[in-house]
């Protein structure tokens, strides 16, 4: 019996429907954040009813797209920290997000729509991602790569400009710039250099 407050899990075929619907929304949400809910369901090859009972609406397609995209970020760092030193997992986990940052203009834009309505959701907080930076963070303090007393906080501060740079022009060379700046000052004072 299915103890209240949770969910039973979903059988294999509801799951897979699921994910090919949050696959197909993340490109067309990506490439247009007004994109009809009905295309995506069609896309994904799934009825309204199949699309509806696992998104009741564009603000949880939305969110949940989001928390997923993010959550793959943060699971990114333990899998560099697995493959790399810490400087060069916590470096390569910089451009893994701003790679999450800068191209999903579209999915940015739909989720400041889905969360800026005044009775619609609030926007997830960053706590996967705060996370993973403070895994890398003190990785890098343990082996005196990365300054003492740095945290996940200040790291999201000093990263903010990503959200700054336009992602329609050719970021990526910007996004360097400012993530290699942001390495050289968690160096400098770190116990190895």
């Amino acid at each position: 019996m299915e103890q209240p407050g949770k969910k039973a899990p979903l059988r294999s075929d509801a799951q897979r429907n699921r994910e090919r619907i949050l696959e197909v929304a993340l490109a067309e949400l990506t490439d247009c954040a007004n994109a009809p809910l009905s295309t995506i369901a069609r896309k994904a090859g799934v009825g309204q009813g199949t699309f509806y009972r696992n998104f009741p609406n564009r603000e949880a397609l939305v969110l949940e797209i989001y928390r997923h995209e993010m959550q793959q970020v943060a699971d990114s760092a333990a899998e560099l920290l697995a493959e790399r030193e810490p400087d060069g997992a916590l470096r390569a986990w910089m451009d893994h997000l701003a790679r999450f940052a800068l191209t999903k203009a579209g999915l940015a834009e739909a989720i400041r729509q889905a969360t800026c309505a005044p009775d619609g959701p609030a926007k997830p907080e960053p706590s996967p991602l705060l996370s993973a930076a403070g895994l890398l963070l003190r990785a890098g303090q343990e082996a005196g790569t990365v300054r003492p007393g740095v945290t996940s906080d200040d790291f999201l501060l000093a990263i903010a400009g990503l959200w700054q740079i336009e992602p329609r022009d050719d970021w990526q060379d910007r996004a360097d710039r400012l993530l290699d700046l942001v390495m050289d000052g968690l160096r400098a004072g770190a116990a190895g250099r």
